[in-house]
């Protein structure tokens, strides 16, 4: 007859198991912040053990979920590598929300609006010449781009990785970064929506040079302003494309 109290056991085991690695990956992770800058090797995982006083595969493991974490690297045949800071993991939870439900996309615009206008104005105050440069050919390209909507996404993108660089914050352009997956198909959307209610390719960059000259002009407010008109757009646009691929995915209110 089966012994009732052997799974008992067996969650115990497991839940210690889980308890051991759980601690190796908050060592690990004070070394990673503490010890080493990004690029530098960690220590052998046989040494890792050895120091921590756990086997090799609890070592092992505990990597693993330090890389997906995004603050290492694992290559095969060698020992790991910190990180460069990056924005991956944030990305790929934007992504796979983005893909489970296409509503997410007017979730993920109030984001954006959370982040990018403060983000123009921000930028109005500190951007230099460098991000002014890459706005400008962000701008530039979206112009020459003609019927290439692909090309034409792409340089929209960069117009909006570039204002964050020139917001001078490392964490909203983190930020910004980690976004550009989801924002590629909510740009393909609303792009969409944009010219089935009779707007033009033009308006989409006419809006974008607002954003632009209000942050040349160093209009903190302005720009603020440009890049929430802007954003506002782009919400009218998603509800008619979601209309017209699926009602169901406009919100009634």
């Amino acid at each position: 007859m089966r012994n009732p109290s052997r799974p008992v056991t067996d969650r115990r085991a497991s839940r210690g198991s889980r308890s051991v690695t759980a601690a190796v990956v908050q060592r690990l992770e004070d070394l990673v912040f503490g010890e080493f800058e990004p690029g530098s090797e960690l220590p052998s995982e046989s040494d890792l053990a050895a120091q921590l006083g756990v086997s090799r595969l609890t070592v092992r493991e505990a990597t693993k979920a330090l890389q997906a974490r995004g603050l290492v690297v694992i290559r095969q045949g060698r020992r790991p590598v910190v990180a460069h800071p990056n924005a991956g993991p944030i990305g790929d939870f934007f992504t796979a929300a983005v893909r489970r439900d296409p509503r997410s996309l007017m979730d993920l615009l109030d984001v954006r609006r959370a982040l990018e206008v403060h983000i123009a104005a921000l930028a109005a105050t500190h951007a230099g010449r460098a991000a002014l440069s890459a706005m400008e050919m962000a701008l530039a390209a979206m112009r020459a781009a003609g019927d290439d909507i692909p090309t034409f996404h792409e340089a929209d993108i960069h117009f909006h990785e570039s204002l964050a660089v020139g917001a001078g914050n490392q964490m909203l352009s983190f930020l910004i970064e980690a976004l550009e997956a989801p924002l590629r198909a909510g740009r393909m959307r609303s792009l969409g929506g944009h010219l089935a209610r009779g707007g033009t390719v033009e308006d989409v960059i006419e809006q974008h040079a607002a954003i632009l000259e209000r942050i040349t002009a160093k209009d903190a407010k302005g720009a603020a302003e440009a890049m929430g008109a802007h954003l506002e757009q782009t919400a009218r646009d998603l509800k008619a494309a979601f209309a017209m691929t699926d009602p169901r995915l406009v919100d009634p209110g």
